[in-house]
Formats: C-alpha cells, structure tokens, sequence
C-alpha cells in the first residue's frame, strides 16, 4: 500500500528538534533567535527539468536543495539553524524519497540546520525550501556595502556546474574523470557557510554564484553604486575546465552559474585577514579584481587588455 501524505512526512521527514521549541507535526514552528541576534530568513525553489534533470540521484537532489538555500545564508554571513521543506511529487517513490531524505538530512546536520516543518502535495515534482539563519546584529553581509578600492574574490572554482550541463547537453565532450568531477560539482554543490561567518567584519559585501558571476556581480555593484574590474583570466578553474579551450573557460567561468561559491570584497589592508578567514574555513579563494568608483563593467584579459563583453547570466524567464 502507499504512503499516505502524513505517513510520508512521519517516515521520512519528522525528527526531534533541540534548537526550535516546536518541530514538525503542528501548524507552526516555534523558535526563537539568541539576544543580540538578528533573523536572515531565503526561500529558493527547484523545479525538475529546469534546475535539476530527472537522471540526478536522489541523494545528491537532496543535498543540493539545502545547498542551495545554505549557500544563500553563507553570502550574508549568517549561521544556519533551522529550515522547512515543502515537496510537490508526481506519485510516492519511496526509492526517491529514502535518498533524497538521506542527502537532505545528511547536510542539514553537518551544518546544525533542523528541519522543523513544510508542507506536501500531489503535482509536478518540485522542491522549495525556506531556511533561517541567525548573524549577530549590524555584521550581516550585504550585497550594498562595496567600496571604491576594494579587492574582489571568489571562493573555490567556477564554471564546472556548466561545464557539465555542457556535457550532458552534448556540446562539449568530456573524458570519464572530468564528467564525473565536474557533475559532482553540478548536482551537490559545497555550500560556504563557515566562509560566509568568518568574512564577518573583513568583506564589506557578499553575494553567492548562482546565475553566473557577471551576472551576480552586477546586483552588488548595483547596490553599492560602484563599477568593477574584473581579471577574467584569473578566475580559478578546475583542471577539468582548464582543460577546454579558452573560449569555453571564459563562458562558463563568467556566465555559467549554478557554482554557489561567495564573491566578495575587501579592503586591501583586509588582505591577511581574509587569507586567515579561508585558512578557517578551509575553503581556497582568489583575487580577481577590483572595485572602482566608475560604475559599470570591465573585463580584462591576462595582459590587463580590455575584453568585450558578450556574456549573460541566467535569468529564469529569459533563459
């Protein structure tokens, strides 16, 4: 016999909290943040066949489900605490729903993060989820504080996620090794949360990859009013992606999206501090330009010469 709604939520979704005062089971959530603390609440959405493809593994679907929103946390330096699910599925697949509770449940508690409620229905296979964060008050990072002379990083690599779209899609082809590299990095992202808290007081705004750098890049210089220059052949790679030609590594490192790395600026006399804050977080991060008081975009080769720029981000009703 199949699961019922409620019987799906009992086997595979209710556990004993011990940060929220009231769980799943009730028509709310109860909890409550620490004095001096302010809430950093975000929602994203994934939708089969337009975020993720139907031959995903479930274990890796879940993960990236929280990754996702985690990811949204670690750009505002916020600490995880709790988040709710809500699952739309076309029929109860208990094979789906064993690994995809395993990878979502698995993340959740590497990172502290109780499930503590949602919501489930019959329809098009659909997963959304709101996460809550805490971050001391006025030391959240926002995407509205770069300043006219700031270095800019970027945590990690970019541009495997697309790579492998590439890959699947039959544009690009891959070697077994790289394939597989590069689809870990597409379907079970690493989510910057321990970055994001220790860039606390050192970047003086944050915002994470998920629709392509240039594309990301532009909400913070937009908020802050500021322009930037961006180095773009200095943007870290995998060995995968340096591997492909130039033009491929361009494409995917400045517009691919889907990589959940943290760009972020900093003073320069901030330098050794964010050094230190990557060493904690062991997570590598590179330098790739800089702010300026100019508003607008440049993008500069490996010889500093100027690149004309014909990349997009991705946008979900125009892609």
């Amino acid at each position: 016999m199949s699961l019922g709604e409620f019987d799906l939520i009992a086997k595979y979704f209710t556990r004993t909290v011990t940060r929220a005062a009231l769980g799943v089971g009730d028509d709310c959530a109860l909890f409550a943040t620490s004095p001096g603390m302010q809430l950093a609440v975000s929602s994203d959405m994934l939708v089969e066949g337009r975020h993720f493809l139907p031959t995903v593994p479930p274990q890796r679907l879940g993960h990236k489900a929280l990754a996702v929103n985690l990811s949204d946390l670690a750009a505002c330096g916020a600490r995880p605490m709790a988040f709710t699910l809500a699952l739309a599925l076309p029929r109860v697949d208990e094979t789906l729903l064993a690994g995809f509770a395993r990878g979502l449940l698995a993340l959740a508690d590497a990172h502290e993060c109780e499930l503590i409620g949602g919501d489930t229905t019959q329809g098009p296979f659909n997963i959304c989820i709101t996460v809550f964060g805490e971050v001391p008050h006025g030391q959240a990072l926002l995407r509205s504080g770069a300043q006219p002379g700031d270095d800019l990083y970027v945590s990690g690599t970019l541009g495997d996620a697309r790579l492998a779209l590439e890959a699947f899609r039959g544009t690009v082809a891959l070697d077994g090794a790289a394939f597989e590299s590069t689809r870990l990095a597409m379907e079970q992202p690493q989510p910057r949360v321990a970055l994001g808290m220790a860039l606390r007081g050192v970047a003086t705004s944050a915002i994470d990859v998920s629709d392509g750098l240039l594309g990301d890049l532009a909400h913070v210089l937009r908020r802050s009013n500021v322009g930037a220059e961006v180095w773009v052949d200095a943007l870290p790679r995998s060995a995968a992606l340096h591997a492909m030609p130039l033009t491929w590594q361009r494409e995917c490192g400045l517009a691919g999206g889907d990589d959940y790395e943290l760009v972020f600026t900093a003073p320069p006399q901030n330098a050794a501090l964010v050094t230190a804050s990557a060493l904690s977080a062991r997570v590598e991060v590179t330098r790739i330009g800089s702010v300026t008081a100019v508003p607008g975009l440049r993008l500069l080769d490996r010889d500093r010469q100027p690149l004309t720029n014909t990349f997009g981000s991705f946008d979900h009703f125009k892609s």
